[in-house]
């Protein structure tokens, strides 16, 4: 158990992940109910300039970069439980990759939808990781310094419930770098 150095007043957090000796395992769902589950979650691919209007025309060394990253990120959502390591088998019913090319940003938003016991969290931020690396695999010729960032903006069902990410902490600062 790991207690909470910020707040004494609350319980200490138990990893599910790790055995009360310290080692990792899978978590067993089996107890749990089947219930409805989503998540979302977002990367913000930051690039130069150049690159960010050479991927708005078009113009870009690789093809249709847009449509292989969106491709890349729901072919990742269903094979997340092989690269993820204790993560379930989850049977996806719905994976959404949309990409929007704003102020010099590529902005990724995945969602990720299942009937199980277990959340899509980790479909959903493996799907918006593998389109945004996608984009940098398929941009590189042209801008190296890209770089992106991945979090979680939402989840719902489960035992959980709702968590909604706080608008102000999903924002990322612009790249600043050149092609």
């Amino acid at each position: 158990m790991i207690g909470r150095a910020m707040d004494p007043k609350k319980p200490p957090v138990s990893l599910t992940h790790l055995t009360r000796d310290g080692n990792a395992h899978m978590v067993d769902v089996g107890a749990k109910d089947v219930t409805a589950r989503r998540a979302v979650a977002r990367a913000r691919v930051r690039m130069g300039h150049e690159t960010f209007m050479r991927l708005v025309t078009g113009d870009t060394p690789k093809g249709d970069v847009l449509a292989a990253a969106r491709i890349a990120g729901i072919q990742a959502a269903k094979r997340t439980s092989e690269l993820i390591p204790l993560c379930h088998l989850v049977t996806l019913t719905r994976v959404e990759v949309t990409i929007s090319l704003d102020g010099g940003v590529a902005i990724i938003d995945a969602s990720a939808e299942a009937r199980d016991r277990t959340g899509v969290e980790m479909e959903a931020m493996v799907a918006a990781s593998t389109a945004a690396l996608t984009l940098y695999d398929m941009l590189k010729a042209v801008d190296r310094g890209m770089s992106f960032d991945v979090c979680l903006v939402e989840k719902t069902g489960g035992k959980s419930g709702t968590w909604l990410r706080d608008e102000d902490e999903s924002e990322a600062t612009p790249h600043e770098g050149g092609a």
